[in-house]
C-alpha cells in the first residue's frame, strides 16, 4: 500500500468510510473524487469485483503482491476460500494489535509494530505481516506504554472481539482461537465472494 498520499481516496472511490472514522469525507461526499466524480454511475462486473478487493486491501493496508499471496494460500486451505483469506488478514500482527485496542487505526497499529514496540511471546517482532497463532501473547513494550496514542486508544476502544483476550493493566493480549467470519468487525461490508472471483 502507498504509505503516503491521500488517506481517504479509497473511501471516496467506494462511497463508504473504509477508514472507520466518523469524520471521513466519504460520509459527506459519497461519490468518487475528481471533476467527473458525480457523473460516473455505471458499474461493470469487473469494477464491482475490483472495488471489493480494493476495500480489503485498504482496510488491512496490504500491497497487491501480498494480497495475491494470501489468496494463493487461502485456495490451498480447506474451507471457504474467501473466509480463509479474511482470517489470514485478521491474524496479521498489525491487525491483531489494532483489534486489541492498542491503536486507534490500522495505520497506527502498523507503525507500532514496524517501530519495534510490540513483543510476541517476549520476543520483539517488527514485521506487520507476522501471522499470530492461537495462544501467542502480544505485549506492548515498556517505552510504548507511555505513548499518549496507546493510552488514549486503550481508554476509547471497546472490548475486543470474542476470539481475542486483552489485559489492560499489563498492556497485553492474546489470540485465543482463530476468528469466525461473522465475528470479524470490518468497518464496511465486504463480499469476499467477489474478491475470490476477481482473482480466479
Amino acid at each position: 500500500m502507498d504509505k503516503l498520499g491521500p488517506r481517504h481516496k479509497m473511501c471516496r472511490r467506494v462511497g463508504e468510510a473504509i477508514c472507520g472514522r466518523p469524520n471521513c469525507p466519504a460520509l459527506k461526499r459519497p461519490y468518487p473524487p475528481g471533476q467527473h466524480g458525480r457523473g460516473r454511475k455505471r458499474l461493470t462486473e469487473f469494477q464491482m469485483r475490483l472495488v471489493e478487493k480494493q476495500k480489503l486491501r485498504a482496510i488491512y493496508l496490504v500491497g497487491e503482491r501480498q494480497m495475491r499471496r494470501y489468496f494463493e494460500k487461502a485456495t490451498r486451505r480447506e474451507g471457504v476460500t474467501g473466509e480463509e483469506l479474511i482470517k489470514q488478514l485478521e491474524t496479521r500482527l498489525d491487525a491483531t494489535v489494532w483489534r486489541l485496542g492498542f491503536a486507534l487505526t490500522a495505520r497506527q497499529a502498523k507503525q507500532l509494530v514496524s517501530h519495534g514496540h510490540v513483543r510476541v511471546d517476549g520476543r520483539r517482532v517488527d514485521i506487520p505481516s507476522f501471522q499470530v497463532k492461537p495462544g501467542q501473547e502480544i505485549q506492548i513494550s515498556e517505552k510504548a506504554r507511555m505513548f499518549i496514542g496507546v493510552r488514549e486508544a486503550l481508554q476509547i476502544t471497546p472490548e475486543p472481539p470474542a476470539y481475542l483476550y486483552r489485559n489492560k493493566n499489563e498492556f497485553s493480549g492474546s489470540l485465543t482461537r482463530l476468528p469466525e467470519r461473522d465475528e470479524i468487525p470490518l468497518p464496511v461490508a465486504v463480499e469476499e465472494r467477489l474478491v475470490v472471483e476477481h482473482y480466479s
